[in-house]
């Protein structure tokens, strides 16, 4: 059998960059839009509409009805079977967990500048490693929790330097940030476990229902009293329409481009594409939303990229290192299953 030629190896190595590139490249794109419109619509300052459960119900209750739509109806995504019993055990409590998150990360907007948020972010590898732990999902190393001590000093000396500091929205950030730690520990838990795996679409389409339930509860008592109050001097236009519909669409377009990224390349290259979008966010937020970004800032956020870097790059040799074993077991697997072909040819020819 003739072999390839070199050009048709190295096109298709090109082809293959090139297509990474593209998903990463969509992926910064779309979750770098809602970041911004999600800042936009809830600043007080630009479109002041501060209701941030209000604006997560509605970015859940249009991903509900695409997901089913996709799902149910047109079929481009198959449904996954789960039982009542794991629904309730499992994809519930990482809907409740996901709607904290989101109502919270959606708050701090309100308080906080889009760079001063990103830079809260970066703990996110340090609350996951922190939850893995208690949840005894991850062993204690003293390098890892060096590396964790470091991104978490340099935060601190970030939130020291931001001039528009404000606690309650540094909470509601860190709020946010655990308890999507805490539901990203709980989906390798309670559905990776249990060898459920959901692409983003099959997610929303179960786990979107969920979180609306859930800010339906407290939508009732917090933002309805004061919507129904405000219904007296505002109408909703044709352009109030025009934002919610965009900003919902780029949302769920967001979750397509996380199926396309991770299915196509892997998490850990999205975790790599969110450190390059945090910091495009840092210098867009400096640079056109005109927010105050201050040496210290920087300085701080700088040494928790580092950490953040390092992690990811632990992150990437110690899956190199399982793809390794996984291959070396399997080559061992073949070579046993040819010995044995072989001396059960022999017998018969014997």
């Amino acid at each position: 059998m003739a072999e390839k030629p070199p050009s048709s190896s190295s096109s298709g190595v090109l082809k293959e960059i090139l297509l990474s590139y593209t998903y990463v490249s969509i992926w910064i794109t779309l979750s770098f839009s809602v970041i911004i419109y999600n800042k936009y619509i809830l600043d007080p300052q630009l479109y002041n509409w501060s209701f941030p459960i209000s604006l997560t119900l509605i970015h859940m209750a249009f991903c509900s009805t695409l997901a089913f739509i996709f799902v149910r109806v047109l079929k481009i995504f198959s449904s996954v079977s789960i039982p009542k019993s794991t629904y309730l055990r499992s994809v519930i409590p990482v809907g409740a967990l996901y709607a904290l998150s989101l109502w919270l990360s959606n708050s701090a907007y309100i308080f906080l500048s889009v760079s001063f948020i990103q830079m809260l972010k970066a703990l996110m590898p340090v609350a996951v490693y922190s939850i893995s732990l208690l949840f005894k999902r991850d062993r204690f190393k003293p390098t890892t929790m060096l590396n964790m001590l470091s991104v978490s000093l340099g935060v601190a000396v970030a939130a020291y330097g931001e001039a528009r500091f404000n606690l309650w929205g540094v909470a509601l950030q860190l709020g946010a940030v655990v308890f999507e730690a805490t539901r990203l520990v709980m989906i390798e838990m309670l559905l990776n476990s249990r060898g459920i795996k959901l692409n983003p679409i099959q997610t929303l389409y179960y786990v979107a229902p969920c979180c609306f339930i859930f800010l339906l509860v407290p939508w009732i008592f917090v933002e309805l009293p004061l919507l129904r109050v405000l219904s007296n001097t505002f109408s909703v236009s044709g352009f109030d329409v025009l934002i919610f519909g965009t900003n919902s669409s780029c949302a769920f377009a967001l979750n397509l481009a996380v199926f396309l990224l991770v299915g196509k390349t892997s998490a850990l290259t999205m975790n790599v594409a969110g450190v390059v979008k945090d910091w495009l966010l840092i210098t867009f937020s400096w640079s056109v939303i005109k927010d105050t970004v201050t040496p210290l800032n920087l300085a701080g956020y700088g040494l928790a990229f580092v950490g953040v870097a390092y992690y990811n790059r632990c992150k990437f040799l110690a899956l190199r290192e399982q793809e390794a074993q996984r291959k070396a077991i399997k080559s061992d697997e073949e070579a046993a299953a040819l010995m044995r072909q072989r001396q059960g040819n022999k017998h018969s020819q014997a």
